[in-house]
């Protein structure tokens, strides 16, 4: 090599340096987990990360914002998710669907996301601020329900609800997987909500078992009793017919 191409050659002083927000969140947390959250002030946290006040407000509008640094971009995918449906689908499972990007989220850096979790905590503003935060999501969800079920009387009810069913058992995976500190199956964990959901209010089945339930579910059983027979002589005899049924379709 030459002269000159070694003149031209970028200087290589070690590793780069990380992207200014992602110090900031950096230096944010190691002065929570070392002083406390309400004791470590802005001015602590770009003093170690480096940078101005300016700065950190260029990316975070409160001290609160920067234990949270992905929700704004969590949020943005999940809408994109919701409006990338082509209406054919079930719009239960895609809400749950949509539940999954959130959760993917935490997963992707775990340590972070035990941390966070331990410290909201100890922090009883910190837990306000994310309820908040589950409310934008539990928001963005009912009004996708609220336009797939615009068509039914009860669309609105139902939007909330299930808006609020996928919200909590999205919780439930999520606190299950931290507890664990990160070391769980969270696709495990999400799965198993999120069925429960679809299980509970989706109106469409996938085949297999739950085709085999709903076959079940038209069967009708007529049962003549004396009004004076007890109740269970007559729950009885609707448990023997539906055996009986069962029993001759699958011979």
């Amino acid at each position: 090599m030459s002269e000159k191409e070694e003149q031209d050659q970028p200087m290589n002083d070690g590793p780069p340096k990380p992207a200014m927000r992602e110090a900031l969140v950096a230096a944010a947390f190691e002065l929570f987990l070392e002083r406390g959250f309400e004791q470590t002030t802005i001015d602590d946290i770009v003093s170690l990360a480096g940078v101005g006040r300016r700065s950190f407000f260029r990316y975070f509008p409160a001290k609160e914002d920067v234990v949270f640094p992905d929700h704004e971009r969590s949020l943005a995918e999940m809408t994109e998710f919701l409006e990338s449906g082509t209406g054919e689908e079930d719009p239960v499972r895609h809400a749950c669907g949509a539940a999954r990007l959130v959760l993917r989220m935490y997963a992707e850096q775990p340590s972070f996301s035990v941390q966070r979790y331990r410290l909201t905590r100890k922090v009883p503003g910190l837990r306000a601020y994310e309820l908040s935060v589950v409310w934008r999501y539990e928001h963005t969800l009912a009004h996708y329900l609220r336009g797939r079920f615009a068509d039914r009387p009860d669309g609105p009810l139902r939007a909330d609800v299930i808006a609020a069913a996928v919200v909590s058992a999205h919780n439930h995976a999520l606190r299950t997987w931290l507890r664990s500190g990160g070391e769980s199956d969270w696709v495990a964990e999400v799965d198993r909500a999120m069925e429960f959901v679809t299980g509970t209010w989706s109106d469409r089945t996938d085949g297999g078992s739950a085709d085999r339930e709903s076959a079940d579910a038209d069967d009708v059983v007529v049962l003549v009793a004396s009004r004076r027979a007890p109740l269970w002589k007559m729950v009885q005899g609707i448990e023997s017919a539906l055996g009986e049924s069962r029993s001759v379709r699958q011979d």
